[in-house]
């Protein structure tokens, strides 16, 4: 790996990973275990290392959803393939979300954007299909999307304070997390 993409991957473990949001440079160097001035040489400014791991990690997350969405399979099998890729992801990198929303707030990411995600109208098109067949319970499909996500992230947002309140260890949590895999598709689907 080389000294950027080694810098990228230390910066996302710091964010993602550790939880520190707002890390400096020299914790990103020193955690690297190269010179500050190394990542100014090669992202110009923490700004831009920030928003570059920011993009990426948008990115993958939409290119492995948009992967699920547009499989040519069971709606059934597709959200529990959904449910799989974005519970594994973020607890792969449980700080992710937490790091995503705080760049969309403090920087109106999302209100920049004028176009709509293709993948995301495609998939409530389907929920409203799957409504109208009676596989789901009807309801604005809106609510669906955002019941399903709101199931997977929050408790993945929320883990220092639930650990803390059921003085759960990390190891029982993760437990407790993996199990929401199968709970989310029960809750939403029965």
């Amino acid at each position: 790996m080389n000294k950027e993409e080694h810098i990228k991957t230390t910066a996302k473990d710091i964010f993602f990973l550790k939880g520190n949001l707002h890390a400096t440079t020299q914790e990103i160097a020193d955690e690297a275990g190269v010179n500050r001035s190394l990542i100014n040489y090669y992202f110009r400014s923490r700004d831009q290392l920030f928003e570059l791991v920011y993009n990426e990690a948008v990115e993958t997350m939409r290119n492995q959803l948009d992967n699920v969405i547009y499989s040519k399979v069971p709606f059934m099998d597709k959200l529990e393939s959904l449910i799989e890729v974005y519970m594994n992801e973020i607890l792969k990198y449980p700080y992710k979300e937490s790091f995503l929303i705080t760049e969309i707030c403090s920087k109106n990411i999302l209100l920049k954007e004028k176009k709509k995600s293709h993948a995301l109208i495609t998939f409530v098109d389907e929920v409203k299909s799957e409504m109208e067949k009676g596989t789901l319970k009807k309801s604005d499909p809106i609510h669906f999307v955002m019941n399903l996500f709101s199931l997977m992230a929050y408790p993945i947002i929320m883990a220092p304070l639930y650990r803390k309140l059921f003085d759960l260890n990390k190891q029982t949590y993760a437990d407790l997390l993996k199990e929401r895999k199968a709970l989310v598709f029960r809750i939403l689907c029965d």
